[in-house]
């Protein structure tokens, strides 16, 4: 899929409490180009649509280089996002805190004489839960969070703020493809465990060994395509009249049953 997108309606870019909670805002030509240059995580860049000049083009070009999402927007909605006014016709949202790369995490499983345990997150747009699941994954041995590059909250001041400080010590990566890193992990040696409602009881299968663990969000759940890679599916009993838990208490009580079996397998 192209990154380039021209896109309409408040869903395709958010809700302004959604901007409100991008830990950095960098507006005009040279400060995001400037940004680009020295490496500055960048999630996602707003152009004024038809613009066509040369700052603006080297611009687009280093966005589409660095794999970044490109919204072209009309200049009614450049007003309403900047915070200057002075936009230039370019608004890039940085992230709070420098992306891992997922060898990282691998290299950190390894540095511990551990086997690796991951966290993926699909379609987890909301930053509250975002920053739980990484304070889960702290806590709970797991050695990275992995999360896509669209439809998923990135790293902002908020998840920062909700992780308890755990963003300091768990490696986040952020990938083009969910279902194509699987596939990369598992030739690795991981194999994969997906949350789901009609899968089988947690505490009944084996997960120790190198593993990966997916959790959706409780609306969507996990993509097709990500879900139909994974090696088994997971499901927590409800007993209430609900059937949905919040994603981030799903990935909690899910990281808890493989940290619990990976300590009695070394006891």
């Amino acid at each position: 899929m192209d990154k380039t997108e021209n896109r309409t309606g408040s869903r395709a870019f958010g809700n302004e409490k959604e901007q409100q909670e991008q830990s950095l805002v960098i507006e005009g030509r040279n400060a995001v180009l400037e940004a680009f240059r020295s490496g500055k995580p960048v999630d996602k860049l707003f152009v004024l649509d038809g613009c066509q000049d040369g700052p603006i083009r080297t611009i687009v070009r280093e966005a589409k280089k660095h794999d970044v999402i490109l919204n072209f927007v009309g200049k009614e909605r450049l007003n309403q996002i900047s915070a200057t006014g002075k936009h230039q016709g370019v608004i890039a949202y940085g992230a709070a805190y420098e992306y891992a790369r997922v060898e990282d995490m691998l290299e950190l499983a390894e540095k511990k004489g551990e086997d690796p345990f991951l966290i993926l997150l699909d379609n987890i747009e909301d930053p509250h839960n975002l920053g739980a699941i990484i304070r889960t994954a702290n806590v709970m041995g797991a050695h990275g969070v992995i999360i896509p590059k669209r439809r998923a909250s990135g790293l902002t001041s908020t998840v920062a703020k909700t992780s308890a400080g755990a963003l300091n010590y768990t490696p986040v990566a952020k990938v083009t493809n969910l279902a194509k890193t699987i596939e990369e992990l598992k030739e690795k040696g991981l194999w994969f465990v997906c949350a789901d409602m009609d899968g089988k009881v947690p505490c009944e299968m084996n997960l120790t060994g190198p593993i990966g663990l997916v959790i959706g969000n409780e609306g969507e759940g996990v993509g097709r395509l990500v879900r139909e890679r994974c090696d088994f599916l997971a499901g927590i009993p409800m007993k209430g009249e609900i059937n949905s838990l919040n994603a981030s208490v799903a990935a909690g009580m899910l990281s808890y049953e493989i940290a619990r079996q990976r300590m009695l397998k070394n006891v």
